[in-house]
């Protein structure tokens, strides 16, 4: 028999076994008959494209197509018979797939022995499918070029479906780029459009080593962003989470500090800066052409400005935390307080914030504020604010003018850091019953920030020892905490502390006087 002669017959062929590689593309028979199964199999035996063979699934009825897709979702092309279980099974299947599966990428040739029952032209108009073929037309030649144009069409579908969701992670991570936690998220993006862009294998990793020495497999190595199998691995230590061929790569990138290959794996070295090595890591089952290599150096080298940007705005960042610690703990010294009263104060407003729901930049801007909820004492006079007893009347009226002082000098200010810091100051010390001060402010007219920072601020104070009390014993602490809800704080903030306790407990721990 030639191989233009008719494959479907009445006496099919043995199939052959078909060895499946990692990276297969993925073809669904969905026939009825074993025989279709078995001949399709053979027929395509050999196949190879961009350097991939062909792993068959197999499904007999719609019902089992759709359980397979649901399982395998990279399906390249469905090879479906159109009589099946009824006579509209293919059709229905086509419909559900595209509507209810919502894939649109596969590629669908209609297959049938019975054209009259689904005419050609009216299955094309009305069905999204991509050929339509009797059974008795499929010669082995023909099988083949129809795979194959459906293999390499959804090649390229995937490829701009990959290319779009890699530029929509960009998009949203460039938005947020002064955040140095978004990097990972910027790199991510990037790396997904490279592997659509020049048809790489899914499975790519970005390591980077702060101060890495290679040989001992020391300093402080960590992924920042990975495709396909590598995607769950951000964050985490490369030499525990990869294999040993990727591992050979990363060693051999480092030491060499260029370009290197081995066994279809490529590893691209760079330095951002004289303390940072970064590696990135992917498979290609084909050799990259020079232009592909110089897109990806090119990648690299833009990542590496990236990172060196990101990092001095961390040091700008770091260095405003710092002064406004300081500064604080400036004001928390002259009052005979401790300093470590204000770090802790801010951590316990951090974790309150969090747990209320506020978004990541007001939890930030909290822990950056907090430290200055008593900037005004700067102007309270040293004879009362170190009085060992109990204050007087006028001595208390002149203490409570911290807070209006505090507000008027930091509200000066157009940052965004010190507008949430006046609010703070300002407001800290009244109560949810309405009896607190400066303005008698109730419930929720008191700001969420200054709720947070009022409990924060007398959680620590209670458990601190003072220059007028000894510190209190923590049952003791979360009792009277508990008896001023719904009366000094936020009921629900007392929940979320109380419910949080060891949480608490763990920075009081860590800051210590």
């Amino acid at each position: 028999m030639s191989s233009d002669e008719l494959l479907f017959s009445d006496q099919p062929q043995k199939s052959s076994d078909n060895k499946i590689f990692k990276h297969s593309w993925k073809v669904l028979i969905v026939d009825d008959e074993p025989s279709i199964h078995e001949v399709t199999v053979l027929a395509l035996d050999g196949f190879e494209f961009d350097g991939r063979d062909i792993q068959f699934l197999h499904a007999f009825s719609g019902e089992e197509a759709v359980t397979l897709m649901d399982s395998h979702p990279d399906i390249a092309v469905a090879l479906i018979d159109v009589v099946m279980e009824s006579e509209h099974a293919g059709l229905d299947l086509v419909e559900t797939i595209r509507n209810k599966l919502n894939n649109d990428i596969i590629r669908i040739v209609l297959r049938t022995g019975q054209p009259g029952q689904a005419p050609e032209r009216s299955v094309i108009r009305e069905y999204d499918i991509n050929d339509y073929k009797e059974k008795t037309e499929l010669t082995s030649q023909k099988l083949f070029s129809v795979v194959y144009t459906s293999i390499r069409s959804y090649r390229d579908i995937a490829a701009l479906e990959a290319n779009r969701k890699g530029l929509e992670r960009v998009i949203t991570a460039s938005t947020e780029v002064y955040k140095v936690r978004k990097l990972s998220e910027l790199i991510q993006g990037v790396l997904e459009q490279i592997v659509a862009v020049l048809y790489l294998d899914k499975d790519t990793v970005y390591v980077n080593f702060d101060s890495i020495a290679i040989e001992g497999e020391q300093g402080d190595a960590k992924i920042l962003a990975g495709t396909g199998q590598y995607n769950e691995m951000t964050g985490k230590d490369p030499f525990s989470e990869l294999d040993e061929d990727l591992l050979d790569i990363l060693k051999q990138a480092i030491e060499k500090k260029t370009i290197v290959s081995n066994n279809g794996y490529y590893g691209i070295y760079f330095s951002p800066n004289d303390k940072l090595d970064d590696v990135l890591i992917f498979s290609s089952q084909q050799a990259l052409e020079e232009d592909s290599i110089h897109l990806l150096e090119l990648f690299c080298n833009n990542i590496g400005i990236a990172y060196m940007n990101l990092l001095l705005h961390k040091e700008i960042e770091d260095t405003q935390r710092e002064i406004l610690y300081m500064l604080g703990e400036a004001i928390e010294t002259r009052s005979k307080e401790t300093g470590s009263h204000v770090r802790r104060v801010a951590e316990y407003s951090r974790l309150l914030a969090k747990f209320v729901g506020l978004s990541e930049r007001e939890v930030e801007l909290i822990l950056l504020a907090t430290p200055l909820h008593d900037f005004g004492k700067i102007g309270i006079p040293d004879r009362i604010l170190h009085k060992p007893g109990k204050l007087d009347e006028d001595e208390w009226d002149m203490m409570q003018l911290h807070a209006e002082l505090g507000e008027a000098m930091l509200k000066k200010s157009d940052r965004e850091i010190m507008k949430v810091a006046a609010v703070i100051a300002g407001q800290h010390h009244e109560k949810w019953d309405g009896t607190g001060y400066p303005s008698k402010l109730e419930g929720e007219d008191i700001h969420i920030y200054a709720r947070i920072t009022a409990l924060a601020d007398v959680f620590d104070a209670l458990g601190s020892k003072r220059c007028y009390k000894d510190p209190w014993p923590m049952d003791k602490v979360v009792q009277l905490i508990k008896d001023e809800s719904g009366k000094h704080f936020d009921p629900e903030l007392v929940n979320i502390l109380c419910e949080n306790l060891d949480l608490f407990n763990a920075i009081t721990e860590k800051y210590p006087d």
